[in-house]
This record gives structure tokens, sequence and C-alpha cells, in this order.
């Protein structure tokens, strides 16, 4: 089971970003009514941008097809931890019936990153001060 659990947790987090990516380029699902006036302010602001969130969706749908396939993991991790990062700050702060996945996308890619095996030798290093 030990050994399962990279490739668990990987395609875990490769989904979850794949559904948000796909979500969005298709409008599944769009913004509901009822979403705080701060978050709304900030969505908005994005989306005004007229580039930034289909930037930040493409990044999502190809570091999550990176996931899933197990091509280049170590870079989708170290592209998706910043991404990773403003989605637990932004639920933090605007949202926070947002923050349970926000958490678990957190742990999922500090597990990977740092203690799951082949990835994180090559992560690990990145932190290691030069001399």
């Amino acid at each position: 089971m030990k050994a399962r659990l990279p490739l668990v947790a990987r395609m875990l987090l490769g989904l979850v970003f794949l559904f948000g990516s796909v979500t969005f380029f298709l409008n599944l699902f769009p913004p509901p009514a009822d979403m705080p006036e701060r978050l709304k302010t900030f969505h908005e602001g994005l989306m005004a941008s007229g580039y930034f969130l289909n930037l930040l969706k493409a990044t999502e749908l190809i570091c999550g097809l990176m996931l899933v396939t197990g091509f280049f993991v170590p870079l989708a991790l170290v592209v998706l931890a910043p991404i990773s990062l403003n989605i637990f700050l932004v639920h933090a702060n605007l949202a926070p019936e947002g923050l349970p996945l926000a958490i678990i996308i957190g742990v999922l890619i500090i597990y990977l990153s740092f203690f799951a095996e082949p990835y994180a030798s090559v992560i690990r290093p990145l932190f290691r001060p030069r001399s």
C-alpha cells in the first residue's frame, strides 16, 4: 500500500486541477450567484484582465495532465506550488467554505514534493543553499 500512495496522491491532485480547468474552459459550472462580495470583486478583476484566468487555467490543465500521465511530475509540482498557495490564501481570506479542498491540495503538493520518492529527490535539492 505504501508504494501506491504517491500514485494515488499524484492522480488525485492531477484530477483536481484537470477538473477545475476543464470546467472553466467549457463553462460547465457558472460562478455561483451567492458568491461573497469580496470574492466576486476579485474574480471580476481577474476576468477584466482579459488574459489572466485563461493563462492560469491553461497552466492548471497542462500541469494536471502532467500529473495524471506521470510525465515531468516534479516540474508540474513546482509550477503548481504558487498556484496552490494562492488557492489557499483566497479561500482563507475571501471564501472559507472552500478551505477544506485548498488544504487537501496543499497537503498533496507538500507530500509529493518533499516525502514521495522519486519526486522528493528532485525537488528537495532546490531548497539547499548553493556554496
